[in-house]
């Protein structure tokens, strides 16, 4: 009987690539955690891409190393500003200290006395807002919204108290009730509105910014005084100029109405940002 041949078994020699796979796969692993914490210099990536396009659009740039980190001042000596310390202050307290509105409102009670006397025109305000209320019959016929010679000498007065200023400015047109019913006006809305946006368009034709007026026309529903009398439906027949502390209050006051409006928390928080300087004001309806 023959004897059956007792077969070695193969060595594995390359055991050793699992262990190594693993590690691998492991340091892999650590160094896609550490990229994904890591945090990139903004400005410092900024500074070699351009030095990078420079390199290869400028072939005189090519020659000069890349800046790496912060560079240092070529002198010691810091540089001296071009406006004083104590110039900056005084220029802004004096900044500070000028309230558009209080000088637009200043320089109406000045310009129009007699009308504030009489009781045709009434100029109020707060922190936000500064309006100037001007009875219909000062500015238009009955019935209709084509200005008086009267009116175009005062607009043409209020805008040139309006434009040095940027505050926007809108205006607001109102009736009384009594009803009105022609082809060009079929009810109170139109008239108002119309009112509203024949101001706007003189305020625009001497000189004040159209860019930041608007015009809006209520009618009949926000009444000041009684209908029931005349006294009472002449002060409803109204204009009123709102010029307001921001684009924002002016808005606000828009979907609301001056009548029925209060400088509240929203409207406070509304008017913390004054009108920019470098626009002319605007006059709205």
């Amino acid at each position: 009987m023959r004897r059956r041949r007792h077969t070695e078994e193969h060595e594995n020699h390359e055991r050793w690539l699992v262990s190594y796979a693993d590690f691998i796969t492991l340091l892999f692993a650590f160094f896609v955690v550490m990229y994904s914490i890591s945090s990139i210099n903004e400005g410092k990536y900024k500074v070699i891409s351009q030095a990078l396009l420079g390199v290869f659009n400028d072939p005189e740039r090519s020659m000069k190393p890349i800046p790496i980190g912060d560079e240092q001042p070529l002198s010691v000596k810091p540089a001296e500003p071009l406006i004083k310390d104590s110039e900056q202050t005084d220029a802004g307290l004096a900044s500070a200290s000028v309230d558009p509105l209080k000088s637009i409102s200043d320089d109406v009670r000045n310009a129009f006395g007699d009308l504030i006397d009489s009781k045709q025109m009434t100029v109020r305000g707060n922190e936000l807002w500064v309006e100037i209320e001007l009875n219909s019959a000062l500015l238009f016929g009955s019935g209709d919204a084509m200005p008086s010679d009267t009116a175009f000498s005062i607009v043409e007065k209020v805008a040139n108290i309006l434009k040095p200023f940027a505050n926007p400015v809108h205006v607001e047109g109102f009736t009384d009730n009594l009803p009105i019913r022609t082809a060009q006006y079929p009810t109170n809305w139109e008239l108002s509105a119309s009112r509203a946006a024949s101001i706007v368009r003189l305020l625009a034709m001497n000189g004040v910014n159209p860019g930041r007026m608007a015009s809006v026309g209520y009618g009949e529903y926000q009444p000041v005084a009684s209908n029931d009398n005349a006294e009472g439906r002449a002060r409803n027949r109204r204009v009123v100029l709102v010029i307001s502390r921001n684009l924002e209050v002016r808005r606000s006051l828009t979907g609301t109405g001056t009548a029925n409006a209060t400088p509240d928390a929203a409207l406070r928080r509304a008017g913390t940002q004054s009108a920019p300087a470098s626009t002319a004001p605007a006059g709205g309806g």
